[in-house]
C-alpha cells in the first residue's frame, strides 16, 4: 500500500510540473548500447517515457559484438513498432566482446530478416540527427565511450548540439570497470574535454536486488509493450537463475533523467559523478516511467475516465476491451475525436488508429511531425482527418496538417519527421468494405434517419474493437 501511495504522489508531482511545457519532452537523446540485458531494460524505459525522445540508437562492442547487438536493438524496435528510429553501428572499435552468454541468449525481439551488413555507420546516423533536430541533444552511453569520443571529435556541429554526455559505469577512476576498459583512451579524452558537460552515473550502488517482487509485479500490471517485455524477461527461468537479472545498472541513466534529485552529486571540473541514493524512490520511479506516466498526456483533465459507467450505455461493454487491446492512448484519442467529430464514425476512428500508428513508428509524442492527408474534404472518407489530427496533434491550427483536395482521394496520409517521410495507407479491401456498408445503410435509411446514425455507431464500435492498427495499414518510406 505504501508503494502505491508513493507512486500516486509521483504521478501527481509530474502532472503539476508539465504545465511549463505542455507537449515538448525534457530530453532528446541518442543512445549508444553494447547489447547488455540492462541496456534492454534501460532502452525500454527511455522509449516508454513521454518526457524523453529517443532520436537514434547506435551499437558498439561491449557485452556483445556489434552485429549481435544490432540485431537485438532492431528486433526490439520492430517488436515495439518503432521501426522509424534509426540504428547505426560503430564499426571502428577494436574491443573484442566476451559475448556474455546471458546477454546473447536474451531475446529482445525477432531476428528474422535483420542483416547487420546493411546497417549504416553510427557517425552517419548521428550526423543526420544533429542536422535534423533543432533541440539540444543528450548522448547516453550504456557501454564504452568510443562513440561519444568519435562524435565529439569527428562530427561537425556536435560540440554545439550535444548538451550532455551521460555514461553509466563504475566511475572514471575505476580502472577495473568493464565499461572503462572497453576504450580507455576515450574515457580519458571525454573526461578531459571541456566543451560538453560529462555526467558519470554509478550503476552498482545497491547491494540488494533492485527489481524486488513488488516492483516486478507492478511492471506485470502495466498495459503497454514495454511493461510486458520486461515482465516477460523477469519471469523467464534463465533470468531467475542469473544474479545480474534483478540488479539495475544502465537503467540509472533513465532514472537520472527523470529523478536527478535521487542521486548524490560530486563535481570535478567538467565531470559530475552521480550515485543513486534512494532505492525505494527509484523503484517507484521505474514503474512510473515504464507506465508512460512520467508526465501527463492531458492538458485540461487530470485523468482520462476508464470506468465503463462514465460512458453511454452502448459503449459500456466495449470500454475495457478496447483499452486492454489497443491501449490508453488510442482510447483517449478516439473519445476526443468522436466528441470533436460530433458522432462516432468509423473513418474518424480509422484516422485515430493511423495517427497512433505513425507516432509509434517514429516513437514521437504529439505535435512533432507534419501530416499531408489525401482523404480530401468530402465525407465519409474525409472524417479520417479529424481522427488523425486528434491522435497526432498535427492540427491545421498548428500548421502541421494539410489536406490535399487533388483527386483521386484515398485513405492515405504522409507523415514527415526529422526529414523522413512515411506514407501510411488503409488496406484497400478494408476501405472498400467500410464504404460499401455506409453506402448500403445510406441507401436503405438515408442520412436524415436516426436509424442510419445508430447503425453507423454500432459498426464503428465493432470495427474499433476489431481492427488492429498494426495490421490494417501499409507503411512505405518515401
Amino acid at each position: 500500500m505504501k508503494r502505491v501511495f508513493v507512486l500516486v504522489l509521483s504521478l501527481l508531482f509530474f502532472v503539476v510540473n508539465t504545465e511549463a511545457h505542455p507537449w515538448k519532452p525534457s530530453s532528446y537523446v541518442i543512445i549508444d548500447t553494447d547489447g547488455g540485458v540492462d541496456d534492454m531494460r534501460a532502452i525500454s524505459m527511455l522509449l516508454a517515457s513521454r518526457d524523453v525522445r529517443v532520436l537514434a540508437i547506435t551499437v558498439s562492442p561491449g557485452s556483445l559484438g556489434t552485429d549481435s547487438a544490432y540485431v537485438k536493438v532492431k528486433g526490439m524496435l520492430n517488436a515495439y513498432y518503432h521501426q522509424g528510429i534509426p540504428v547505426g553501428i560503430n564499426r571502428t572499435v577494436t574491443f573484442k566482446s566476451p559475448q556474455y552468454q546471458h546477454a546473447a541468449s536474451t531475446v529482445w525481439g525477432s531476428s528474422t530478416g535483420l542483416d547487420p551488413n546493411t546497417a549504416p555507420n553510427s557517425d552517419k546516423v548521428i550526423g543526420e540527427i544533429l542536422v535534423a533536430e533543432s533541440s539540444p541533444i543528450k548522448l547516453i552511453c550504456l557501454g564504452g565511450l568510443s562513440t561519444a569520443h568519435q562524435t565529439v571529435e569527428n562530427i561537425a556541429g556536435a560540440k554545439d548540439k550535444i548538451k550532455e554526455i551521460i555514461w553509466v559505469s563504475n566511475g572514471v577512476t575505476d580502472t577495473k570497470g568493464f565499461n572503462y576498459n572497453i576504450d580507455i583512451q576515450s574515457v580519458t579524452a571525454i573526461s578531459n574535454q571541456t566543451d560538453i558537460p560529462f555526467t558519470v552515473i554509478k550503476g552498482d550502488a545497491f547491494t540488494v536486488p533492485f527489481y524486488d517482487e513488488e516492483l516486478v509485479n507492478s511492471i506485470g500490471a502495466i498495459n503497454n509493450p514495454y511493461g510486458k517485455k520486461l515482465f516477460e524477461y523477469f519471469t523467464k527461468s534463465s533470468s531467475l537463475n542469473h544474479q545480474f537479472s534483478f540488479s539495475a545498472y544502465d537503467e540509472m541513466a533513465a532514472l537520472y533523467l527523470h529523478y536527478p534529485e535521487l542521486f548524490a552529486k560530486k563535481s570535478d571540473g567538467n565531470t559530475v559523478e552521480l550515485t543513486p541514493n534512494n532505492i525505494e524512490e527509484l523503484r517507484n520511479g521505474a514503474a512510473v516511467i515504464l507506465n508512460g506516466s512520467a508526465i501527463s498526456s492531458t492538458q485540461i483533465m487530470r485523468v482520462v475516465p476508464t470506468d465503463p459507467a462514465f460512458y453511454s450505455e452502448d459503449m459500456e461493454p466495449y470500454v475495457g476491451e478496447i483499452i486492454a487491446k489497443w491501449g490508453d492512448d488510442e482510447w483517449f484519442s478516439g473519445i476526443i475525436a468522436s466528441e470533436l467529430h460530433r458522432h462516432l464514425g468509423v473513418f474518424a476512428i480509422i484516422g485515430v488508429k493511423m495517427g497512433i500508428r505513425a507516432r509509434e513508428y517514429f516513437n514521437t509524442g504529439v505535435d512533432e511531425f507534419t501530416a499531408l492527408s489525401y482523404a480530401g474534404s468530402t465525407p465519409p472518407l474525409s472524417c479520417m482527418n479529424d481522427g488523425v489530427q486528434v491522435s497526432t496533434g498535427a492540427t491545421p491550427g498548428h500548421g502541421l496538417l494539410t489536406v490535399s483536395n487533388v483527386a483521386p482521394t484515398s485513405a492515405t496520409v504522409d507523415f514527415t519527421y526529422l526529414g523522413k517521410t512515411i506514407r501510411v495507407s488503409l488496406l484497400p479491401e478494408i476501405a472498400q468494405q467500410i464504404s460499401a456498408e455506409l453506402k448500403e445503410i445510406n441507401f436503405v435509411y438515408g442520412l436524415d434517419s436516426n436509424i442510419y446514425w445508430e447503425l453507423v455507431r454500432k459498426n464503428t464500435l465493432k470495427y474499433w474493437l476489431m481492427f488492429d492498427r498494426h495490421e490494417i495499414f501499409t507503411i512505405e518510406e518515401i
